[in-house]
C-alpha cells in the first residue's frame, strides 16, 4: 500500500503543477508499433502496441526549469491490455556553475549497460575546468517493472516476468526496490587529445527477497578522435555481496568509428561489448542493474556475454535513413547462459549471428516512418547449429504534435 499511495501522491503532484505555473510549452507524440515475430519452438506471433506520450516543460524563474512527462501504452499481444506511466518529470535548477535534478530523472553509467534509464530521486552536478563531477541518490521501486528492467537475481526475473494485474497492482506493476549512490566524473576533452568519464556506483537491494545482492562498480571510458575516426574504450570492475559470499566481476566495451569521406553523411563502425563470465568461485559472471539489449531479433541478458558487432549507418538524403548490421553472440562461460540457443549439455561457445536491416523515412520534422527487420541465425554458431533461426520485421510511426 505504500507503494501505490507515494505513486498516487507523485503522479497528483505532477499533474497540477503546470495549472500553479503561470506559462508553460505542451506536447503530444504517439508512436504505432506493429510487429510479426516468432518465438524459440513457436509459431509467429503478432504484436500491435501504441502509446500517448503527453509532455509539459517551462522555467522557474531565471534559473530553473521544469519537465513533465506521462504516457499510456496500450496494445495487443495475444490479450488487450493498458499501462499507465510517469516518464522523465524533473525540476533542473542552476546556480552558478552547479545544478540539482530532482524527481524522475535519467541516468547512465560510463558503458550504458550496467545502470541506463530513470529513476526517481536527486543528483547534483557542478562544471569547471578540472571537468564535471557528478553525485546522486536514485530509486527504482515506484518504476513501471518494464521500464525499468531489473532482473538481477531469479526473484527480479519473476517479477518482471508476472503479468499486470490491477487487482494486485502494487505486487505486479513496480520494478524491484534497488536503492543507487553515484559519483561521476567526465572531463570532455583532457589535453586536447581524448575524453574520459569515471563512475563509482553502489546498487543496494532494498527488496523483501530472502536473499538479497549488493553490488557496486567501478566503471571508466575514454574516447579518442584521430581525424575520421573515433576509437572509445571501458572496462568496470564489480564486487558483488549475496550474504556472506563475496564475488568479483570484470565488463568492458570498445568501439572504433568511422566516418567515410562520401558526399552523404555515413559511419562504419565496429564495436565490443564484453560481461565476464565466471571463471572460479572468486571470479563470477558479470551482473548488470537495469538489463540492456544489444540486438533486435535475440536480445539477451548481457551478462556472462560477450557481443561484437559491425555496424553501417547513413543519411542518404534530408528524409531518408538506413541501418545495417551483423552482430555475433559469444557466452563467456558454460553455465550462464543456459537458454536459447543453447542445445543440451552443449560445450560451444559461439551462440549464433544476428542480421538486422533497418530504413527511417521522416518526409517531416513532427512524423517518422521506422521500418526493420531481422534474423538470428544459431547456424552459425556451435552451442546449439540445429536450432530454430528467430526472425522479425516491426514497423513504427511516430507522430509529434507540439
Amino acid at each position: 500500500m505504500r507503494k501505490i499511495r507515494c505513486f498516487c501522491l507523485f503522479f497528483f503532484a505532477i499533474l497540477i503543477l503546470p495549472v500553479s505555473l503561470p506559462a508553460f510549452d505542451f506536447g503530444l507524440i504517439t508512436n504505432q508499433y506493429a510487429g510479426y515475430y516468432n518465438q524459440a519452438g513457436g509459431e509467429g506471433i503478432f504484436e500491435y502496441k501504441g502509446d500517448l506520450l503527453p509532455r509539459f516543460s517551462g522555467l522557474i524563474g531565471d534559473s530553473g526549469e521544469f519537465f513533465i512527462s506521462a504516457g499510456i501504452t496500450f496494445g495487443v499481444k495475444d490479450e488487450f491490455y493498458f499501462v499507465p506511466e510517469l516518464l522523465r518529470t524533473e525540476i533542473n535548477l542552476r546556480f552558478g556553475g552547479s545544478a540539482i535534478r530532482a524527481g524522475r530523472i535519467y541516468y547512465s553509467d560510463p558503458l550504458g549497460f550496467i545502470a541506463g534509464g530513470l529513476f526517481d530521486g536527486v543528483q547534483f552536478s557542478h562544471s569547471s575546468s578540472a571537468g564535471i563531477l557528478g553525485a546522486g541518490v536514485l530509486y527504482s521501486g515506484l518504476l513501471y517493472k518494464e521500464t525499468a528492467k531489473i532482473t538481477m537475481t531469479d526473484n527480479d526475473v519473476d517479477i518482471y516476468a508476472a503479468k499486470l494485474d490491477y487487482d494486485d497492482f502494487a505486487n505486479t506493476y513496480f520494478a524491484p526496490a534497488r536503492l543507487l549512490a553515484s559519483l561521476d566524473w567526465e572531463h570532455p576533452s583532457i589535453a586536447e587529445l581524448f575524453s574520459l568519464r569515471v563512475a563509482i556506483t553502489g546498487q543496494f537491494d532494498l527488496s523483501d527477497a530472502d536473499v538479497k545482492l549488493h553490488t557496486q562498480y567501478l566503471t571508466l571510458k575514454a574516447s579518442f578522435p584521430v581525424k575520421s575516426l573515433l576509437f572509445e574504450i571501458g572496462g568496470s570492475l564489480e564486487a558483488l555481496q549475496v550474504d556472506d559470499k563475496f564475488t568479483m566481476a570484470f565488463a568492458g566495451d570498445f568501439g572504433v568509428f568511422w566516418t567515410l569521406p562520401l558526399n552523404f553523411h555515413s559511419r562504419l563502425s565496429f564495436t565490443g561489448h564484453i560481461a565476464g563470465g565466471r571463471v572460479d568461485d572468486f571470479i563470477g559472471a558479470f551482473v548488470p542493474v537495469t538489463t540492456k539489449t544489444y540486438s533486435g531479433v535475440f536480445q539477451p541478458k548481457l551478462s556472462a556475454l560477450s557481443i561484437l558487432s559491425l555496424n553501417y549507418t547513413a543519411r542518404l538524403d534530408r528524409t531518408i535513413g538506413a541501418n545495417l548490421s551483423a552482430s555475433c553472440f559469444v557466452r563467456n562461460d558454460l553455465g550462464t547462459h543456459i537458454g536459447y540457443p543453447v542445445s543440451g549439455n552443449s560445450e560451444g561457445y559461439f551462440l549464433g549471428t544476428e542480421f538486422l536491416a533497418r530504413i527511417i523515412w521522416s518526409p517531416i520534422s513532427d512524423l517518422q516512418l521506422n521500418i526493420g527487420g531481422g534474423a538470428f541465425l544459431p547456424a552459425l554458431g556451435d552451442a546449439g547449429p540445429e536450432e530454430q533461426a528467430l526472425w522479425r520485421a516491426e514497423i513504427t510511426v511516430t507522430l509529434a504534435i507540439y
